[in-house]
C-alpha cells in the first residue's frame, strides 16, 4: 500500500486528481472504488474474511472483492487484478450493473466512495492470497441477510450497504 494512489472524483465522478490511499480514507476525500460480487451456479455469493493486518475492517466479512483502481487503469481491468491477487480468480466475463456512493466513518478512517459494482458468475475454489483475505465461504443471500441481522459487526460497513440494492441490480 506504500505510496499508492486512489483517484479522487467528484459528486459525478469526474477525476479530480489522485492522493495517496491512506491519506485520502485519512482525511475523508472522495474517491473511485469497485466491489465485485462473484455467484456461482447454485445462487451463492462468495464472500471474503478480510485478512486482520488490512490497514481497515480487518477480520470482517465483506463480498468477494474490492479495492480502488489504480490512476489510468480502466474499471474492468481492475476488478480483474484484484481478483487474481486477493483469491487467484481468474475471470473473462464481468458486468457492472450500478454504483453506490457513501460516505461513513470506518475506525479512525472515513470511507468516501464512488462504488462501482460488478457482479460475475464463477464455480470453483479460490486460492487465497493470506496478506489479503483470510477466509472465503459460498453463502445463500437469504442465509447472508440473516447473518448480517444477527451479527451486524461482522460485516464491512460498505457491504451492507450495497446488499440492499444487489438484488433489485441482479
Amino acid at each position: 500500500m506504500k505510496n499508492e494512489k486512489v483517484i479522487l472524483v467528484d459528486e459525478n465522478d469526474k477525476k479530480i486528481g489522485l492522493e495517496e490511499k491512506l491519506k485520502a480514507h485519512l482525511l475523508g476525500k472522495r474517491h473511485r472504488a469497485f466491489s465485485v460480487f462473484v455467484f456461482n451456479d447454485r445462487g451463492e455469493l462468495l464472500i471474503q474474511k478480510r485478512a486482520k493486518e488490512k490497514y481497515h475492517s480487518g477480520g470482517l466479512w465483506a463480498n468477494t472483492c474490492c479495492s480502488h483502481p489504480r490512476p489510468g487503469e480502466k474499471l474492468k481491468d481492475a476488478v480483474k487484478r484484484r481478483l487474481k491477487e486477493e483469491l487467484g480468480i481468474s475471470l473473462k466475463k464481468i458486468k457492472k450493473i450500478g454504483k453506490v456512493y457513501y460516505k461513513s466513518k470506518v475506525g479512525n478512517l472515513i470511507e468516501n466512495e464512488i462504488d462501482h459494482i460488478f457482479i460475475a458468475q464463477w464455480n470453483g475454489n479460490p486460492k487465497i492470497n493470506k496478506k489479503e483475505v483470510t477466509e472465503t465461504k459460498w453463502i445463500k443471500l437469504e442465509d447472508l441477510k440473516k447473518e448480517i441481522k444477527k451479527n451486524p459487526k461482522k460485516f464491512a460497513v460498505w457491504f451492507k450497504i450495497i446488499l440492499k440494492k444487489i438484488k433489485k441490480w441482479k
